[in-house]
């Protein structure tokens, strides 16, 4: 997923007085310390520290202490609240600087800068956007409590940088050659745009339906499934009558697409840019397909009270995407992760109540089609006649030379209507893009501000009515007992229609009316069933009122949690852990037995021992996607080719490799069991013919790729996990970045199990019975320099699914504390 970088693709502006030689040569003494410190960090962990070490600072009120524990997590425990903030920003930025930089550059499209043309085009899509502008609008409106909160998180960032002479900065910015300027409120505004557009982006979902608008509806509809037999709405039922259903997708038909062939080659490279860079900073959610929460109220606990889990998923990086912190100061004590250059925590607990996050992922983008006068091509059509479009001109620093210190400026223009800025061009055809995350108001400061500080669900739900950014299911567990849900976001009403498809942007039918009210977004308090369960899937009935989306994830995986949780009485810390670890696949499952009965159905096996060896494989596997199966490799690529060949024959070649829709793996589920006649390929006579020639396909490609030997055709080798840095592939100096790759457990895409692999990004399990029993962890360890022991060293514990004790208490923290700083005010 990620570009490779090499030093002839790095143009980023050094610095003056270091060389390419010397930065070389430093990277080669830096490998070789970080090989001994990788060394160390296997050794059994140090005793904890005796004394406290002092560090003045300039800028703190009071004294403020940091312990470490054996994973080097911060506890940081402050006299007020504004000094608590700068020493999150002090240590998180010591921890993680150069991430922290990569995030804000990535945000404010301004890679090329340290990239070169490498990321010219990614900058390109940001500044279109307009993120940088945004960010600083969100910073200057912020109410003057979260303006206090940034404003001192960006002072102890700037302390730290202050501290470092160049040869004390991180790696990257000494291989790179530049230092990190201040930071400030609004970069941690722009960092929370990269997770708007990595959780929110549904535009190209949206053209790419638009432009197969001449396939028959019952194609159309079965291309693009909304619904499954398996669906577990969390909110209203299926039971749906006229009063309630959602808005039909009443609106004028726009003219034909000019440029159908050319529009989706330019889509697929914006979606190609867009992926990578979200993936160079660990954002990347396949499908917006990003996380499992859930949460079981006491009866169904053997402790009485509530437990809460969440895993995240997005695409894995090094260092890793979340950070653990503790924090407490008068009226606050709160655990959990945040974002290297967020204040405050996401996801964790307090000591009253515990929150998780999953991705809900309405439909919060809207495509106008918009009509530009060929004569004066700044001109655009709107209901009260031509009007002229905003031009906004970005100019984006671009370094010439890996050694050498010069940048020059490419001038990139953005032409702004109305609706938003134009986001493609193709010909004659123009699109502009509506999007909740342009809106200076759209901010989470705000809320999670108040929700790290929520006592009850009534203050939660306060909370969360200031919650702007990308829409998400929260689920919510309480001391009192309570558990609940609230899908929380902003979430527009459209004068007409849904924003499935694009809008005549000349007319007035796509304006938005307003959002959902915040009271009628869906939620629910202690259900019945004592269980609630998200995992990206339809979480609301059709006798919901309001339109969300057309665009879900696969239920799979929420069905599958549902069945383990269910199937127990009393459930334990424990038994959460095997749920966060299962890797059962159940369209896996689906595609295999079924490929095995028609298989033997048609006498395949009968005639050919390669199958009969493929069907006996299907049958005895468990469905486990486990890395040495050997089942659902052959199931995967099998299922692949048939995949392929189906979507050859209903809309060619061309549109079937640009055709991508989330749920797709619920059409394909039902075509494997159905077999209807109307899908088989006309040149097959039977399904049976079809999976015989996907059969001999997937064998072949199996051979070709891996040799003859099928015993080395295992799960775990065809997608091996890898947690990437943007250095890793600069020869030489990226060598302290890499860590080796390693067989993948579980998955995603078509099989996703519970377990998604390598994109699970951090696991909690929140017990509320005793916070001090919570256990949390992330992928890789809490700090981003490869020399230090906490680069990896919570590894071993993600690849088995066992998430460590995370204290809380005041008791517990104290007993766990390995290292203590005491940040001292610095006398003036």
């Amino acid at each position: 997923m990620h570009a490779p970088l090499t030093l002839s693709a790095l143009r980023i502006h050094p610095m003056k007085t270091t060389s390419l030689f010397a930065r070389l040569t430093l990277a080669l003494s830096f490998f070789l310390s970080a090989f001994t410190q990788h060394a160390a960090a296997q050794a059994p962990a140090a005793r904890p520290q005796a004394e406290a070490v002092m560090v003045r600072l300039a800028g703190l009120k009071q004294a403020v202490k940091v312990r470490r524990d054996e994973r080097g997590v911060p506890y940081i425990e402050a006299g007020d609240e504004t000094d608590l903030y700068f020493a999150q920003g002090y240590v998180t930025a010591s921890d993680r600087l150069w991430q922290m930089d990569l995030m804000r550059r990535t945000a404010r499209g301004e890679l090329s800068e340290i990239f070169g043309r490498a990321t010219l085009e990614d900058d390109k899509r940001r500044r279109a956007y307009g993120f940088a502008q945004v960010a600083e609008a969100s910073a200057a409106q912020a109410d003057p409590r979260s303006r206090a909160v940034m404003e001192a998180y960006a002072r102890g960032v700037n302390a730290y940088i202050d501290s470092l002479d160049d040869k004390r900065l991180p790696l990257e910015f000494q291989i790179l050659g530049y230092r990190p300027r201040h930071w400030t409120p609004a970069d941690s505004a722009a960092v929370g745009k990269n997770f708007a557009e990595a959780l929110s982006t549904t535009w190209p979902l949206d053209l790419a339906r638009g432009l197969l608008a001449d396939l028959p509806a019952d194609k159309a509809a079965a291309l693009f499934p909304e619904t499954s037999p398996l669906d577990l709405p969390v909110v209203g039922n299926d039971k749906t009558d006229r009063k309630s259903a959602p808005p039909a997708r009443t609106r004028s038909a726009l003219p034909p697409v000019t440029h159908t062939a050319e529009l989706l080659v330019e889509l697929a490279s914006i979606q190609e840019v867009e992926a990578r860079t979200r993936a160079r900073v660990g954002l990347f959610a396949e499908e917006l397909a990003a996380s499992n929460n859930w949460v079981v109220s006491g009866k169904r606990t053997a402790s009485g009270k509530p437990l809460l889990a969440n895993d995240p998923h997005l695409a894995p990086s090094a260092p890793s995407i979340w950070y653990m912190v503790h924090l407490s100061a008068p009226g606050l004590r709160v655990a959990g992760v945040t974002a290297a250059g967020a204040p405050g925590v996401i996801i964790g607990h307090n000591e009253r109540i515990a929150w998780g996050m999953t991705n809900l992922g309405p439909d919060v983008q809207d495509l106008y089609r918009e009509k530009f006068d060929p004569a004066s091509p700044r001109k655009y059509m709107t209901p009260a006649g031509w009007r002229d479009a905003e031009v906004r001109r970005e100019e984006i620093k671009v370094r010439k030379s890996p050694a050498g210190t010069e940048t020059e400026v490419v001038a990139h223009e953005v032409l702004v209507t109305r609706h938003g800025p134009v986001v493609l061009q193709r010909g004659g055809d123009s699109y502009a893009l509506r999007w909740t995350a342009l809106s200076p108001s759209a901010t989470e400061f705000t809320a999670f501000y108040k929700l790290n500080r929520a006592r009850n669900w009534k203050e939660f739900q306060e909370a969360l009515k200031d919650y702007g950014g990308a829409t998400q299911n929260f689920v919510y567990a309480d001391v009192g007992g309570h558990i609940g849900y609230y899908g929380a976001g902003l979430i527009p009403v459209r004068a007409s229609g849904d924003g499935s498809l694009p809008y005549d942007g000349s007319k007035d039918e796509g304006e938005w009316k307003g959002f959902i009210p915040f009271a009628e977004l869906p939620h629910v308090y202690d259900p019945p069933s004592g269980i609630i369960v998200t995992a990206n899937n339809r979480v609301t009935g059709t006798s919901y009122p309001h339109f969300l989306t057309r665009v879900w994830a696969p239920p799979t995986r929420a069905r599958r949690i549902y069945d383990l949780l269910s199937a127990k009485q009393k459930l334990t810390a424990d038994d959460f852990r095997a749920v966060l670890g299962d890797a059962y696949t159940i369209s896996g499952v689906t595609f295999a037995r079924e490929a095995a009965k028609v298989a033997r159905a048609a006498g395949l096996d009968a005639k050919d021992g390669k199958w009969r060896e493929t069907v006996r494989l299907f049958e005895a596997w468990d469905g486990q996607l486990t890395p040495d199966a050997r089942a659902p490799r052959l199931a995967v690529e099998m299922s692949g080719v048939f995949r392929r060949k189906i979507l050859e024959a209903a809309l060619g070649a061309e549109r079937a490799a640009q055709y991508r829709w989330p749920a797709s793996a619920n059409l394909f589920d039902r075509l494997i069991q159905e077999r209807p006649a109307g899908w088989l390929p006309k040149e097959f006579a039977t399904y049976a013919d079809l999976l015989d020639a996907a059969h001999k396909e997937t064998r072949d490609a199996l051979a070709k790729a891996f040799g003859a030997d099928e015993t080395k055709w295992t799960w775990g080798v065809r997608l091996p996990v890898n947690f990437p840095h943007p250095l890793a592939n600069v020869p030489g100096a990226g060598e302290p970045f890499k860590l080796a790759p390693f067989p993948q457990r579980g998955g995603g895409g078509l099989f996703a199990a519970p377990n998604v692999g390598a994109g699970v990004s951090m696991r909690l399990i929140a017990d509320v019975s005793d916070w001090d029993k919570t256990q949390q962890g992330i992928a890789l360890g809490v700090s981003g320099d490869p020399r230090s022991p906490h680069w990896q060293d919570q590894l071993a514990d993600w690849r088995a699914s066992t998430p460590r004790v995370f204290p809380f208490t005041a008791g517990a923290v104290a007993r766990a504390a390995y290292l203590t700083h005491v940040l001292e005010p610095k006398p003036r």
